[in-house]
């Protein structure tokens, strides 16, 4: 590419309050995880709507990952052998150059600017960037496609 890509910089707007203090290994299941966003009280206005939906879309910082030197380009997805060598940027692993976690949650409730969602994989104490609604038909193309390993194990 010969130019090196501007810095940004992000402004958390909230933090995950939960019982997790530190990312648990394999076979956890973040499903049952029922978490609290505290959101930036200065945008509770923001948030007005979003309890008619029954899911949002939640970006976070993986703070609590530390990148130890250079991220290989490859490596085996959750760290398991058995799956094959895969390109970093085609696996959901947390070792990334801007460790940005996201998923899709069901809004349980809102209470002004706390949010109650179940199934957020991010632990205790985690900045939040952004929050955006799930669009049914927007946000879940048909025919889409993964690879095998994926649905295994």
């Amino acid at each position: 590419m010969g130019n090196e890509p501007d810095e940004m910089r992000l402004k958390a707007i909230g933090t995950v309050r939960n019982t997790v203090r530190k990312a648990p290994g394999g076979g956890y299941n973040w499903r049952d995880v029922v978490s609290e966003i505290e959101i930036d009280s200065r945008l509770t206005d923001s948030l007005d709507g979003l309890e008619g939906f029954s899911h949002i879309i939640v970006i976070w910082w993986m703070h609590g990952v530390k990148a130890d030197g250079e991220l290989p380009a490859k490596i085996h997805p959750r760290g398991d052998p058995e799956r094959p060598l895969t390109g970093r940027f085609a696996t959901r692993s947390p070792q990334r150059p801007n460790p940005l976690g996201k998923a899709t949650v069901r809004l349980l409730q809102r209470r002004g600017n706390i949010l109650e969602v179940r199934g957020l994989d991010a632990i205790d104490g985690t900045p939040v960037i952004d929050i955006k609604p799930y669009l049914p038909g927007y946000d879940s193309p048909p025919n889409a496609k993964a690879p095998e390993w994926t649905r295994t194990r």
